[in-house]
């Protein structure tokens, strides 16, 4: 796919973690509560009564983790070939994880939120675990698709 669709498809992902992120903190609990009523529902070995707020606790953290795991896929995705893999894998993880500081920057200006470095480690981490699965499936990807040298 061309770069430059990867940039639109990035810049659209970051807008729309900015607009989440903009959300007051009312409307932003507002919205996980409903989801979480909604996953409740439909998960049957949960009690809504007594694990609701737990819950709604986990979807929250979850959401953070796996959205700056797919933004350092992107951002992956963005970068020119490399020779030295690693220091893509590590750019990629690098862009994202500056998102997700200036994503908590961006929260301390919103109605009811507050930035959380705690927030910026679980976004980091998600964006470290996607350019680990990346780089590992790369690996045996390369090693499946290279021809075998005979020794005959």
């Amino acid at each position: 796919m061309n770069t430059k669709i990867w940039w639109g498809i990035a810049v659209v992902f970051m807008g729309v973690i900015f607009y989440l992120s903009h959300q007051p903190a009312m409307n932003s609990n507002a919205l996980s509560s409903q989801l979480t009523r909604v996953l409740l529902e439909v998960i049957p070995f949960v009690d809504p009564s007594t694990h609701s707020n737990q819950f709604n606790h986990l979807l929250r953290k979850s959401t953070h983790f796996l959205a700056y795991f797919g933004l350092a896929i992107i951002f992956w995705f963005v970068l020119p070939y490399s020779k030295d893999s690693v220091k893509k894998y590590s750019i990629a993880w690098l862009l994202a994880t500056l998102y997700a500081c200036t994503d908590e920057l961006h929260q301390l200006f919103v109605d009811g939120r507050g930035g959380q470095l705690s927030d910026v480690l679980l976004d980091s981490s998600g964006a470290a675990l996607a350019m680990a699965c990346l780089f590992i499936l790369h690996k045996k990807t390369r090693k499946h698709l290279s021809p075998s040298v005979s020794n005959d």
